[in-house]
């Protein structure tokens, strides 16, 4: 991992964010934002459970993003990131988003 330490972006294609007419659309189609610019708060100060934690309230097989930087290690829920999409973190001395 560490010769890919300078570039940590992770990004999964989850949702949609515009609406767009049929591909052959004419001048009347126009496409429409379903939330406003900046409308899904990213997280910025985030804050991590231990695993012992994280067993009371997270579900067996929940789906997370894993990050290791100089052993520095990181999992984002994957349900959590669904309402927000967007982590800014550092990680192993190093700022990183990660995206959903």
């Amino acid at each position: 991992m560490s010769r890919y330490a300078g570039i940590v972006s992770l990004a999964l294609v989850f949702a949609v964010v515009a609406v767009v007419g049929p591909v052959m659309a004419g001048p009347e189609e126009e496409i429409r934002t379903l939330l406003p610019k900046d409308g899904i708060p990213s997280i910025d100060d985030p804050k991590f459970a231990s695993a012992e934690e994280a067993d009371k309230f997270m579900t067996p097989g929940e789906m997370v993003i894993g990050v290791d930087i100089n052993g520095d290690r990181r999992a984002y829920s994957v349900p959590q990131l669904s309402s927000h999409e967007i982590v800014n973190d550092v990680v192993g001395g190093r700022k990183i988003a990660v995206t959903w």
